[in-house]
């Protein structure tokens, strides 16, 4: 499993955090090092800003430059959050140390192909990765001990989503900072699993794909759009193609509505469109498959 930063301080060297290093680059913008690995808060759009990382950046730190920077690891409230997920990584990456995992030669045949190398957490439990791909095998002793509402018969568990399910059942072989991205990634992904195994009700903002069905059983019936583009009829419009809860599929109901493009703003789940305040549009249309005709309702 690859390391991320999916879970949330200048230069300054903090002796609690000696490999620490935060400063300003020769650009102005905050960055850090921790390590090899090298972080910036970098400016986007409307005043807003994001987390850049890079890798071995020989330079001084007053010296980075934003080209330096390629990988994007999501947006960033101000310089204290960007402080937090830099100290969480330089925690987790001594927590790592501590836990004296091996890195290990391995040609195991996994299910995204040959293994490119392992790494060993401890006796049977195993991370592998590929050209492409990667995730953790079990051996069946240890997999006996992962919960059967998400236990993988074959014990293999993927890296995107299903490691999580590995760390949960392991808590002592992750450090802090994966064990908190593994409780997101769980409960996220399988809520009703984790409110069954640690007896809890995840309530609204708690799950994912919790808040996800709670959004269709409300939007059952409404119009849902699962298309949309700007108009090339109607200045400042964006044509949207709506079916009933979003649903797909033959046979499937569509719609088509004209909504101002400075209110067309996709939440979680889907824009709905309210039908008391906009109309059926039967004009001319930008999608290439109703250019030949209007509605087909």
């Amino acid at each position: 499993m690859s390391d991320v930063l999916c879970c949330g301080t200048a230069i300054d060297a903090d002796p609690a955090n000696s490999e620490v290093e935060f400063g300003r680059s020769a650009e102005g913008f905050q960055v850090a090092r921790v390590g090899d690995s090298a972080f910036a808060m970098l400016p986007a759009q409307d005043a807003r800003h994001y987390l850049a990382t890079g890798w071995r950046i020989a330079r001084p730190v007053a010296q980075w430059r934003r080209s330096d920077f390629y990988g994007y690891s999501g947006e960033l409230e101000n310089e204290a959050a960007f402080r937090a997920k830099v100290l969480d990584h330089a925690e987790h990456q001594r927590e790592k140390r501590a836990l004296g995992r091996r890195e290990v030669h391995s040609r195991v045949q996994t299910p995204w192909g040959v293994s490119q190398g392992a790494t060993v957490y401890t006796e049977g439990v195993e991370s592998h990765s590929t050209a492409g791909h990667g995730g953790f095998k079990l051996s069946a002793e240890r997999n006996e001990h992962v919960h059967p509402l998400l236990r993988a018969i074959d014990g293999w568990y993927e890296e995107d989503c299903a490691w999580a399910i590995v760390t949960i059942t392991f808590p002592d072989l992750f450090s802090s900072f994966e064990r908190r991205c593994a409780e997101r990634s769980v409960k996220d992904s399988w809520p009703d699993a984790w409110e069954t195994i640690f007896g809890v009700v995840l309530g609204p903002g708690e799950s994912y794909e919790k808040d996800r069905r709670a959004f269709h059983e409300a939007h059952a019936d409404d119009w849902i759009v699962v298309s949309a583009i700007a108009s090339g009829h109607h200045e400042g419009f964006v044509e949207c193609v709506a079916t009933p809860g979003g649903r797909r599929g033959a046979g499937t109901e569509e719609r088509r509505f004209l909504v101002p493009a400075d209110e067309y703003a996709v939440g979680r789940f889907g824009f709905v469109i309210d039908p008391s305040r906009k109309a059926v549009y039967g004009g001319p249309s930008s999608f290439i498959g109703w250019q030949r005709g209007a509605s087909r309702s």
